[in-house]
């Protein structure tokens, strides 16, 4: 008992109990120190996309930083203005048409080509492959003139499908389909062909089934990039009951269109890009983070 009571009054024990106490709180501060970076770059971010709010809320008050952040005088004017217009609707629905079709084709051909090159052998399989890879190098605006051309040969400038066809061959859809469909045991389909299973059956209640989470971060990309698209709509769209978001609020720029109502309707476009993002945010994290680990 006495050698135990000196052990537990030695000064020195207790300066390293004290040590081993103390360093669990230092952790813990470097750790919060870290976020402090990353909390000032998120601010960062978020400025534009508040700051459009904040100007959004406010018609007709001269925009001045950072006094309109604290203006509690706020009006929903501008967004009935932007919703009443005629126009705004329209070009909505142009958009949602455009990014909906969009990537329910791109998957559907992305998964198909995906299953192909990764579980079927056919000759030039490889070289048909990597010259798909190598379109991914070749920058898009590049590829705008020929691909008007084509478009237009056929008819479909000025139309929904002219526009949409052009962007459902998506090479890199195809090569993120293929690498996750690699991984996938030859034994599942091997067991479906045995039970009679066609190739149809195969693709549709085993391929597709084990590749949710790639198909939601696919899905979730593709249709950021068509909802937010801007370059072949403006080449490929002449009438303006035919323009999509982007082209149309390009165009109200130079109407007589108050900065506000402007902004609004930049907010309401970006709502549906969001809702989507948040929806399908657990598929697409697990996807990014199955595709990292592989």
């Amino acid at each position: 008992m006495s050698a135990i009571t000196e052990r537990r009054e030695d000064p020195a024990l207790r300066g390293d109990t004290l040590t081993r106490r103390r360093a669990p709180f230092a952790v813990r501060a470097r750790k919060q120190l870290i976020h402090i970076p990353l909390i000032v770059i998120g601010a960062l971010t978020l400025f534009p996309f508040l700051a459009m709010v904040m100007i959004s809320l406010h018609p007709g008050i001269p925009v001045q930083v950072p006094e309109i952040f604290f203006n509690t005088d706020i009006s929903l004017e501008a967004y009935r203005q932007a919703l009443r217009s005629s126009e705004i609707p329209r070009w909505a629905l142009n958009t949602t048409i455009y990014a909906v079709v969009s990537v329910v084709l791109v998957l559907l051909f992305a998964s198909m080509a995906g299953y192909a090159f990764a579980k079927k052998k056919f000759l030039g399989r490889e070289v048909i492959f990597w010259v798909f890879i190598a379109m991914l190098m070749i920058p898009y605006q590049l590829t705008i003139i020929p691909q008007y051309l084509l478009v237009g040969q056929i008819g479909g400038l000025d139309t929904m499908w002219g526009l949409i066809l052009p962007t459902i061959a998506n090479a890199q859809a195809m090569f993120l389909m293929r690498q996750f469909m690699q991984d996938i045991p030859d034994e599942l389909i091997d067991a479906a062909k045995i039970d009679g299973a066609g190739e149809l059956r195969v693709y549709w209640s085993i391929i597709l089934p084990q590749t949710k989470p790639i198909l939601a971060t696919l899905g979730t990309f593709v249709f950021l990039w068509h909802w937010n698209d801007f370059l072949w709509p403006l080449v490929a769209q002449q009438s303006p009951e035919n323009y999509v978001l982007t082209v149309g609020l390009n165009g109200l720029q130079a109407q007589n269109v108050s900065l506000a109502t402007l902004m609004a309707s930049a907010v309401v476009m970006f709502i549906p890009a969001l809702l989507v993002f948040i929806f399908l945010q657990r598929y697409f994290v697990r996807g990014v983070m199955m595709s990292g680990i592989k």
